[in-house]
């Protein structure tokens, strides 16, 4: 995959969570473009070796982990492979999210929970897990993907935007407990994106469909801002 440009970022180590399908997927293609190497954790192993084909294919670095990270033990897991096998994370793009939209109180516990579990408990123990060796070798970034829901409280997503709520001010209490460190913490709050997130939560349970192909911004869009963030 031949680069933009030479960086500092060559050859860093970059965790990308959700990278199965749009925002997730779009990053990966992105960082390998400019020359990290790219590691791919979601649930579905068939997108995940698919997409990582496609960025070999282009010359990139890329190698996945097939995770559920609504359970613990399989974050742990990841966590424990990235340390065996590259012994850091440069960087963690912490992007995996689960949706549904519809009245907040016709929503089945077990579907909230799974959304509480993938967007804020999966978000926070990662950024915990891998914080810690940044902070030992003095380097590193952590780039959470929240959503303009999380200031705009909407009918529909009621619980999807008050756990981005939640990551925008854990993203900004961080940002301010290491200012002054090398390490750096940022968030890139979406709006309505051109991908499958909101088919796959019309199908779940009681779901509806939100029709953001009227407004939707690419996938691309997104991750170009995950990008100008590491490079500024």
């Amino acid at each position: 995959m031949p680069k933009d440009h030479e960086s500092k970022w060559l050859d860093k180590i970059a965790i990308i969570t959700g990278a199965s399908s749009g925002i997730g997927a779009a990053t990966a293609f992105k960082l390998a473009r400019q020359g990290l190497h790219v590691i791919l954790v979601a649930r579905r192993q068939d997108r995940l070796e698919q997409i990582a084909n496609e960025i070999q294919l282009s010359g990139g670095k890329v190698d996945v982990i097939p995770a559920d990270l609504s359970q613990e033990s399989e974050r742990h897991r990841v966590y424990a492979q990235v340390e065996a096998e590259y012994g850091r994370a440069d960087v963690l793009v912490n992007n995996a999210g689960l949706g549904w939209y519809g009245f907040g109180t016709d929503m089945p516990w077990a579907i909230a929970s799974e959304i509480l579990q993938v967007n804020v408990s999966a978000a926070v123990h990662f950024t915990l897990l891998f914080v810690k060796k940044m902070r030992s070798l003095g380097s590193g970034h952590i780039i959470n993907i929240g959503s303009i829901s999380g200031s705009l409280p909407s009918q529909g997503v009621a619980l999807y935007g008050a756990t981005k709520s939640f990551l925008d001010n854990f993203t900004t209490a961080l940002y301010r407990e290491l200012t002054g460190t090398r390490l750096h913490v940022s968030v890139v709050r979406a709006g309505p994106v051109l991908t499958d997130f909101c088919d796959t939560a019309a199908g779940l349970e009681g779901g509806l469909h939100l029709p953001t192909e009227r407004m939707g911004v690419t996938a691309e869009t997104i991750a170009d801002r995950v990008w100008h963030l590491l490079e500024h």
